[in-house]
């Protein structure tokens, strides 16, 4: 059910629509961060298991 806008329809739905863009821009964005971040910290505990958990 849609609340009658009238004349401003256009501008109330396109303000909804570029909150909604902008909100999942910032969830893709936390989730390529987190899987990246992830992949770093993997490489580096890699690493400190090679050197024999030596700092460096």
């Amino acid at each position: 059910m849609m609340p009658d806008l009238g004349k401003y329809a256009l501008w109330v739905l396109s303000a909804y629509g570029a909150g909604l863009v902008l909100i999942a821009a910032l969830v893709i964005q936390s989730i390529w961060r987190d899987r990246k971040m992830a992949r770093l910290l993997a490489e580096i505990e890699a690493r400190q298991k090679r050197s024999g958990g030596r700092h460096g």
